[in-house]
C-alpha cells in the first residue's frame, strides 16, 4: 500500500478520495528534522508547511509533492528536480474566498472597525460613533492590484462589479486586460492607487517590491492590503511610514517571520489589520484545496502525471526512477 504524508490534517471530503488508494498519515509536528524523518518512506507528501532541502535528500520513494493551495515557495524547488520528484500545485482554488478577504480588510480599514469595536466596548456608545465621521465608503476609488492571477482577477471582479471601484492592475505578462481593468506599470499603480493589494508571487524579481521609495510614492491615505507574501514588502520602510503618519494604513496577512512575533510593532498600529495568513482559508477553499491536492495524488500513484505540473524539466529523471510510470 503506498503511503501518503500529509503536513496537516485534510478537508474529510479529501481523506475519503484517498481511501484505499494509500495509506493517509499527518505529520507528528512540522520542523524541518520531523517532516524528514517522517517523509522517508513515503510515495506522496501533500505541502501546506515549508520542507526542507533535507527531506528529498533521504526520501528515496517519494514520486511527487503536492501543493495544497498555489504558492510554491513552501517546497524547494532545486531540491526536488535534483531528486526527480514531482512538484503539483492547486492553483486558482482559493480565489475567491482571498478575494473576499482583500474587500472586507479594505472595508474594516475605511470604516475604521478595530478602534470603534475597542472603544464602544471600552468607552460606550457615543466613543465608538466619533470614530465613523472619518470614515469612508469605497466606491469611486481606485484599487491597484499587484499581480493579476487567479486571485488578482477576482479581487479586480468583486470590486469593479460589487463595489464600482476603478481597477487598475500590474502584471508581468500584460496580457489583454480583463473587463473594467486597466494595466498601469508598477510605480504608476501606487501613485494614483487608493487601495493597494499585493497579489504577485514571492520571486526574486518581487521580494522588497514595496520598498522605501515606492512607499513614499503613495498617497497620503493610500491602504496596503498584503495577500502575497511578507518579503515583498520592506517592513521596515513600512513601519517607519505608519509611524510618520504617511500612509493611511494596512492590512496584513503575510508576514517575512511566521508566527509574528507577539511584540512585532505591526501590533501596535490601530490603522493595521494582522491576520495569521488565513486570506484563503475558509471551509469551501479547504475543501477545495484539499480535493485537488488528493487528486493529483491520485494521479501520481495511478503512474500519470499531474495535471498541474510545476517542474516538467524533472520527468525524464522521474521516469528513470519509476519506470511504469507514463
Amino acid at each position: 500500500m503506498p503511503r501518503i504524508l500529509s503536513t496537516h490534517t485534510l478537508h474529510p471530503h479529501a481523506s475519503a478520495m484517498l481511501t484505499g488508494a494509500g495509506d493517509l498519515v499527518v505529520a507528528s509536528a512540522l520542523d524541518a528534522a520531523t517532516l524528514a524523518a517522517e517523509a522517508r518512506d513515503v510515495d506522496v507528501i501533500i505541502v501546506r508547511a515549508p520542507l526542507p532541502a533535507a527531506l528529498f535528500e533521504g526520501a528515496n520513494k517519494l514520486r511527487a509533492a503536492i501543493r495544497h493551495g498555489a504558492g510554491l515557495d513552501m517546497v524547494p524547488m532545486e531540491a526536488a528536480a535534483a531528486a526527480g520528484v514531482l512538484v503539483a500545485n492547486v492553483p486558482g482554488v482559493n480565489a475567491r474566498s482571498v478575494a473576499e478577504y482583500v474587500m472586507f480588510a479594505a472595508l474594516a480599514l475605511l470604516r475604521r472597525f478595530r478602534v470603534l469595536d475597542r472603544d464602544l466596548r471600552a468607552k460606550g456608545w457615543l466613543a465608538g460613533r466619533e470614530h465613523t465621521v472619518v470614515a469612508s465608503e469605497l466606491a469611486g476609488k481606485t484599487i491597484g492590484i499587484v499581480g493579476l492571477g487567479a486571485i488578482g482577477e477576482a479581487v479586480g471582479h468583486i470590486a469593479a462589479h460589487g463595489f464600482d471601484l476603478n481597477v487598475v492592475a500590474t502584471t508581468r505578462s500584460m496580457r489583454p486586460a480583463p473587463d473594467r481593468v486597466g494595466f498601469r506599470s508598477i510605480d504608476a499603480l501606487i501613485e494614483q492607487s487608493d487601495i493597494i493589494v499585493l497579489c504577485c508571487p514571492l520571486t526574486p524579481e518581487t521580494r522588497g517590491l514595496i520598498s522605501r521609495e515606492r512607499i513614499g510614492r503613495m498617497k497620503p491615505d493610500a491602504l496596503l492590503v498584503n495577500i502575497s507574501r511578507g518579503p515583498v514588502i520592506d517592513d521596515d520602510a513600512l513601519i517607519e511610514a505608519l509611524k510618520k503618519g504617511r500612509i493611511g494604513g494596512a492590512a496584513l496577512d503575510v508576514f517575512a517571520t511566521q508566527p509574528l512575533p507577539p511584540n512585532h510593532p505591526y501590533f501596535s498600529f490601530d490603522n493595521v489589520i494582522v491576520t495569521p495568513h488565513m486570506a484563503g482559508i475558509t471551509e469551501q477553499s479547504m475543501m477545495r484545496m484539499g480535493v485537488g491536492a488528493a487528486a493529483e495524488t491520485l494521479l501520481v500513484l495511478a503512474n500519470k502525471l499531474p495535471v498541474n505540473l510545476r517542474n516538467p524539466e524533472v520527468v525524464e529523471h522521474y521516469r528513470r526512477r519509476f519506470p511504469a510510470d507514463v
